[in-house]
């Protein structure tokens, strides 16, 4: 007897440290194994925090306030607070729920009722614990289920931090577009007072007979076109500051919003410093929606584990125990104690399919989180791609657009030489200015395209968050069976 209830404890622990989760392969990178570009050398963008690239101290606050207000992200993080609930709601069916009850009843039945023709007054009263319907996981469904709602919580973190990190960049973008804005403005205010003085000056040498109609009409013409632009870019600035509000999530406070005036334009803005762009492997354990892919399809091939138990008996157990009696003073006294056993097995002997077709499904879930999760990879590594490549080729075209617009400055002036000596017409000066204009604010945009490339870059690589940067921990492979224990509620690094 003893040899059989041993061998009974030896199969109940076998069975209940079995799993049909399937061994997990992480599927193969659908990329290079380099990047076409050499990306150059320096910690890795991830390592970088957000206030040591972006170093501008309005930028710093203007991140820091979106970081604390921003209703979307406010959103996101709400999302990974209540997948961890499910999680642990989930994970609480591993163990049994017992509820503890106490009870007492009194009857009475009076004299013309009672069969002894006497009135009868009977007490009854227990009090104990109640185990309601636990399960055993001898086949590891549930825990396959808290498996894949671990996962899906894993997944919404890393979506919540990639949140965080678009967010930073969507502020410094919007940011330098503001200030690229502001400086176009001010190219377009100079312009126009100059062709305001010029139309002045026509005007008052028409009057003397010196010039004609035609170079008044000239001169008009592109003081209203400056005085367009001038325009437009207001409404731009006025939009872009609109939309830094949004970003923030509250009103711009005075003393930042003075500060941020007292910027002297994109072109005065330090450069950001180079990230380098390693290799595309590191992508996996960097980039933090490439992780998040990762984790649901760790949590598709849970469900498999899940879908396959189905196939299985399920145990359930009822019990209570406890103290009864019909006094109350000899509630507790020896030889009271009451219990009850129930335990209760299901078989699946015939599910019209259903256990079939949810085994499909679930398989089927799993190839399309492989397919999505190569997708982001495909996706993360375009985009790093696409800014490497870029980076080398703003270099050389701000480098030839400054030579372009310093050749602009002295044809304009040549030109206005000219004609103030009245060897040209007016129309030379105005050809000249209206090169050195479109000269000017073409520089201004090549330049913002190249800061907004660079934190592309960043973002690309996984730029970190945090204020001093984001760690990225050692690999470790990941866990498929949530232990009877306490689980771990950190993200579990990916090999």
């Amino acid at each position: 007897m003893r040899k059989i209830k041993m061998a009974s404890t030896l199969v109940l622990g076998l069975l209940a440290g079995c799993s049909f989760i399937p061994a997990y392969h992480r599927p193969v990178l659908p990329v290079l194994n380099q990047y076409p570009v050499s990306g150059g050398t320096g910690p890795a963008a991830a390592d970088i925090g957000w206030k040591q690239f972006f170093t501008d101290p309005a930028l710093q606050q203007l991140i820091s306030l979106s970081l604390a207000n921003n209703r979307s992200l406010r959103q996101t993080v709400l999302t990974v607070q209540q997948a961890q609930a499910q999680f642990r709601v989930d994970r609480a069916s591993l163990f049994p729920s017992i509820e503890g009850n106490a009870y007492a009843q009194v009857d009475h039945i009076p004299g013309n009722l009672s069969s002894a023709g006497q009135p009868v007054t009977s007490r009854e009263y227990s009090i104990g614990a109640q185990a309601v319907s636990w399960e055993l996981d001898l086949f590891g469904k549930i825990r396959s289920q808290a498996e894949s709602a671990h996962q899906t919580y894993l997944s919404d973190k890393d979506t919540a931090i990639s949140a965080q990190i678009s967010l930073v960049a969507q502020v410094a973008s919007e940011y330098y577009t503001w200030l690229a804005d502001r400086e176009s403005l001010e190219i377009a205010q100079d312009t126009a007072r100059a062709d305001q003085k010029s139309l002045q000056l026509t005007q008052l040498e028409l009057t003397h007979g010196t010039t004609t109609g035609i170079a008044v009409a000239q001169a008009e013409t592109a003081y209203d076109t400056a005085a367009s632009d001038v325009g437009q870019f207001q409404r731009q600035v006025a939009q872009d500051m609109d939309e830094l509000v949004l970003l923030v999530g509250a009103p711009i406070p005075p003393a930042l919003a003075q500060q941020m005036n007292a910027v002297n334009g994109l072109s005065a803005e330090t450069p950001l410093p180079e990230v380098p762009a390693g290799l595309p492997s590191d992508l996996l354990t960097r980039r933090p929606d490439i992780r998040s892919a990762e984790h649901e399809l760790l949590a598709a091939n849970a469900n498999i584990g899940a879908a396959r138990a189905a196939f299985f008996p399920s145990i359930s157990l009822t019990a209570n125990g406890g103290d009864a009696s019909n006094a109350l003073n000899s509630l507790f006294a020896a030889g009271q104690t009451s219990w009850l056993f129930e335990p209760q097995i299901t078989l699946p002997i015939f599910t019209g399919g259903a256990n079939i077709a949810n085994l499909n499904i679930a398989q089927v879930e799993k190839k399309i989180q492989i397919a999505y999760y190569q997708e982001t990879i495909q996706s993360a590594f375009h985009d790093v791609s696409d800014a490497l490549n870029a980076r080398e080729t703003y270099v050389t075209q701000l480098n030839a657009e400054q030579d372009l617009v310093n050749a602009d400055l002295r044809y304009y002036r040549l030109a206005s030489m000219s004609f103030n000596a009245g060897i040209d017409n007016y129309l030379d000066v105005l050809t000249a200015q209206d090169s050195l204009l479109s000269a000017r604010l073409y520089f201004v945009s090549l330049l913002l395209a190249q800061q907004q490339n660079e934190i592309t870059l960043y973002k690309a690589l996984g730029g970190g968050w945090q204020e001093n940067g984001t760690a990225t921990p050692p690999p470790a492979p990941p866990a498929h069976i949530i232990p009877t224990g306490a689980p771990p509620m950190q993200p579990t690094p990916l090999q």
